[in-house]
């Protein structure tokens, strides 16, 4: 099972994708935002050429686990894209991704002028292996 993984941003946007045994995150690329339809054109030639099966967007909650305006987004987001693929989606709690993946890369010996272009990939990377550690063991 391949699946996508969106860290959803109002300006940009992370991808991962995960190996055909759906068990492994990469990082993708990051999308910066421009126009609607670019981004779902975008999308639906990286879901097709990768034969994303499952769709996984990360939800942006307020440190106390309540929705935020933004995670209204994120699922609006979402549901358009799964509606427009046919996919099956899934969210996740993004809480602390981005630290996280900071972290990661600064541990990895990442530039800081290299760290933004990459940060939000990495952090899809995160949501996305939450997802696939959650599916382990389901049927």
């Amino acid at each position: 099972m391949r699946a996508l993984g969106i860290d959803f941003g109002l300006k940009r946007m992370g991808l991962a994708v995960s190996d055909p045994a759906g068990t492994m995150a990469f990082p993708r690329e990051t999308l910066v935002r421009t126009d609607n339809a670019a981004l779902f054109a975008r999308l639906q030639a990286l879901i097709t050429a990768e034969k994303i099966e499952v769709l996984v967007v990360g939800l942006p909650l307020s440190m106390d686990g309540e929705e935020t305006t933004t995670s209204g987004q994120a699922r609006k987001f979402g549901r358009k894209l799964a509606a427009a693929t046919g996919l099956p989606l899934h969210f996740v709690d993004e809480r602390l991704t981005s630290a996280e993946a900071a972290e990661r890369l600064k541990e990895a010996g990442t530039r800081r002028g290299q760290v933004k272009g990459a940060l939000d990939a990495v952090a899809a990377t995160i949501i996305l292996e939450a997802y696939l550690a959650g599916q382990k063991g389901q049927p």
